[in-house]
C-alpha cells in the first residue's frame, strides 16, 4: 500500500524510537519531529484507524504488522541511500538529510539496483 511521505516519516520515527528507547508515546514522536502534540495526536488517530499502529491504555504506541512493514522499508531505504551518498564523499549529515528526501520518491527498481551496487562494492 502506498502512503504519503508524511505518514512514512511518522511510521519510521515510531520504528526508530521503539528501537532506541523500547517504548514510544505520542509526545516522543512530537519531540523527535518537532511537531505539536495536537498534530501528532491527529496523525496517531488516523494511523490507528488505518491499522498501522495500536496504542495501549498507558499511551504506548506499537506498530502493527502493516505499519512495521512500511517503517522497515523506509528505514532501509534511508540507510542504504545515505550509505551510498557517503561512499561517494558526501558528508554524513548531508547524506542523511538528502536520503530522507530521496527515500520517498525512488522507485523500487532503482532502489534494488542501488542495493545491488553497494553489495558488489563490499
Amino acid at each position: 500500500m502506498k502512503i504519503n511521505e508524511s505518514a512514512e516519516n511518522y511510521l519510521e520515527t515510531i520504528f526508530v524510537l521503539k528501537k532506541k528507547n523500547g517504548c514510544v508515546r505520542s509526545i516522543d514522536v512530537a519531540h523527535k519531529l518537532s511537531f505539536t502534540k495536537a498534530s501528532v495526536s491527529v496523525a496517531m488517530k488516523n494511523f490507528r484507524e488505518k491499522g498501522y499502529i495500536t496504542i495501549d491504555e498507558n499511551g504506548f504506541i506499537s506498530l502493527t504488522k502493516e505499519g512495521l512493514d512500511i517503517a522497515e522499508k523506509v528505514f532501509e531505504r534511508h540507510n542504504v541511500i545515505a550509505t551510498l551518498l557517503m561512499s561517494l564523499g558526501v558528508d554524513n549529515e548531508t547524506a542523511f538529510q538528502d536520503s530522507c528526501k530521496i527515500e520517498h520518491v525512488i522507485s523500487d527498481q532503482s532502489f534494488e539496483k542501488l542495493k545491488e551496487y553497494l553489495s558488489k562494492r563490499k
